[in-house]
């Protein structure tokens, strides 16, 4: 799954930072939005709807095999789960990625506008290593290359793990998920409100963190709000990113005066 559009890998061209990121976000708000409405569709099934629309074709592919109302929902809730876990830790490599192909192309061309064959085929080289590089390896590389410091790569990190505690272990939590202090711990941002507006006006708030903890052998569970907050999350990392890769180009263009 991709929001934005791999680079062209044809002629040499211009990116334009503002223009990947603003195509991440709508893309993140989409799935942000997509979210919301299963999490009200699933507070408004029925459980006669559901038998309606299981037997409406009289006959079943497995009959024996047939789930009532109370598993189903269990079932889908942990699609659901997996499948916003799943997405939110690739719209982070997206964004990355993303990111990385401009920063490659800036520090081909010194941060010149006009991109040769040669630095297009230098910034191509070098994103074709960082593409299939392992998540840890990929926030190396950004700050190795670039300076580029993630702000949220702790909880990047953490999804990666939670994904591979739901592929591998059944969403069990084990060893090799912890940390030195025996936890598995995901970072989310949530907004702390500082002050009511008067009702023309939006309430003033800020961006905390909220921590969710688990120990070996527990069940990775997520509120409806915690799984809202992990694409909360994904958003406050791809701005922080897109933040510090053009601050990273106007350091090149101060620095070789263009």
């Amino acid at each position: 799954m991709s929001e934005n559009p791999q680079p062209n890998q044809g002629q040499p061209q211009q990116v334009n930072l503002q223009q990947i990121a603003q195509q991440f976000m709508a893309g993140l708000q989409r799935h942000f939005d997509m979210l919301a409405f299963n999490l009200a569709a699933r507070e408004s099934v029925q459980e006669e709807a559901y038998n309606t629309c299981v037997n409406a074709t009289k006959i079943m592919p497995a009959a024996a095999r047939h789930q009532n109302f109370e598993q189903m929902q269990a079932y889908a809730r942990d699609l659901l789960v997996r499948q916003v876990i799943g997405d939110c830790l690739n719209l982070a490599v997206t964004g990355m990625n993303n990111a990385h192909f401009f920063l490659a192309l800036v520090k081909a061309t010194k941060a010149n506008s006009n991109v040769s064959p040669e630095a297009q085929q230098e910034a191509q080289k070098a994103q074709q290593a960082f593409v299939p590089a392992q998540l840890d390896e990929k926030f190396n590389r950004l700050e190795q290359d670039y300076g580029i410091m993630c702000e949220l790569e702790d909880s990047i990190i953490s999804l990666g793990f939670i994904m591979q505690a739901f592929m591998q272990q059944g969403g069990v939590v084990k060893e090799a998920q912890l940390d030195e202090n025996g936890e598995l711990v995901l970072e989310l941002k949530t907004i702390k409100i500082l002050q009511r507006g008067a009702d023309s006006e939006k309430p003033q708030g800020k961006l905390i963190d909220q921590r969710k903890v688990f120990k070996e052998g527990e069940s990775l569970a997520f509120s409806d709000i915690e799984l809202q907050l992990i694409l909360v999350t994904i958003a406050s990392f791809a701005d922080t990113l897109f933040k510090s890769v053009s601050l990273y180009a106007k350091s090149l263009q101060d620095a070789n005066g263009a």
